[in-house]
């Protein structure tokens, strides 16, 4: 990720905190397309970051300012992968973090931050609770807030995704790009990062990747703000997914990601906790990748816009798998490979 230091938000005597994070591979889906009748399907599998997801990108960034800066505890609300990320960034750093997850989230996610030596704070509720409650503890004793978009530097990492996909498709857009949408911090850096190549001569001013913003059935205020013409996306009301990264009821930057998805002539899908499944499935038995739910999820937006025409079969694609499947094994127990 810091081989695009000189557009990171660093300066020179700073020391980036890194543990490799960053250009994951971008699989060329030679199996899988076939199987839908493509042959331009990549996967973007950022399950091979540090901790297993893409959140290591934002969290190198936000803790590499942090230590400039003489913070010396971090903390942050998380519905897991970015609490993960936080723990073993500060641990890394030599800095605290408390860590504040959903009471219910996945036993890995928990285990994970103590592995690193973070606080955990369970909180009952979503992880909209866990940010109150991270804030009103937090605030107080000065803590270091780096939750989504409430400091700059998430966004910094995160955008090095487009940087990145750019690179390894020789300096060339796809046609669309399929992204799971929890905070939507990823989809908001890579849109910015599209801008700052055309301004700086790396890419001509072209069309743009029309962007697609993945969400759960069960909580999917993207999409029906989308579909409604909305700004902003109002709070979803009794969220449940098992993906646990899509289990954002409000996103701070809802009217960032749904500038992106309209400047851009994408859309928003929202899918099934079972079709989430099939496609982790699908995609580790054609691909050999480890795809979380959240992968899953990018497979089946992908199937529901062939279906429907919106995406044509001859077009290139990036589906982003944006975490492994092994903190989610639970969720194959009982589910066989789909046919």
């Amino acid at each position: 990720m810091w081989r695009y230091r000189e557009l990171m938000p660093v300066f020179a005597e700073d020391t980036p905190v890194s543990l490799g994070e960053g250009f994951t591979p971008l699989v060329h889906a030679t199996r899988l397309g076939p199987q839908l009748g493509m042959e331009r399907l990549f996967i973007k599998d950022e399950s091979l970051n540090p901790t297993n997801s893409f959140k290591a990108r934002g969290q190198s960034a936000a803790i590499t300012r942090a230590r400039a800066l003489g913070v010396q505890t971090v903390s942050v609300p998380s519905a897991g992968n970015a609490g993960n990320a936080v723990a073993a960034y500060a641990a890394k750093a030599g800095l605290r973090a408390e860590v504040f997850l959903p009471k219910d989230v996945k036993t890995p996610f928990i285990r994970e931050c103590e592995l690193y030596g973070a606080g955990v704070t369970l909180v009952d509720g979503l992880i909209t609770d866990a940010a109150r409650v991270a804030a009103e503890r937090g605030g107080p004793l000065g803590w270091y807030d780096v939750s989504t978009l409430k400091e700059p530097y998430r966004v910094e990492g995160k955008k090095t995704m487009a940087y990145e996909l750019a690179e390894q498709m020789a300096w060339r857009y796809p046609d669309w790009i399929i992204y799971p949408t929890g905070g939507g911090t990823g989809m908001v850096g890579m849109w910015k990062a599209f801008e700052e190549m055309e301004a700086i001569g790396w890419i001509a001013p072209q069309r743009r990747p029309r962007m697609v913003s993945v969400q759960a059935d069960g909580c999917a205020p993207i999409v029906r703000a989308f579909e409604q013409g909305l700004d902003k996306a109002p709070m979803w009301e009794h969220a449940s997914t098992l993906a646990d990264g899509l289990r954002v009821p409000r996103a701070i930057g809802d009217f960032l990601v749904l500038r992106a998805i309209r400047e851009s002539g994408g859309t928003a899908v929202s899918v099934s906790d079972q079709s989430m499944v099939d496609g982790m499935l699908t995609i580790g038995a054609a691909e050999g990748v480890s795809a979380a739910p959240e992968g899953g999820a990018a497979l089946a937006a992908l199937e529901h816009l062939l279906a429907s025409n919106v995406i044509r079969r001859d077009e290139s694609v990036v589906l982003f798998n944006t975490g492994g499947a092994l903190k989610y094994l639970d969720v194959l127990a009982t589910r066989q490979t789909p046919a």
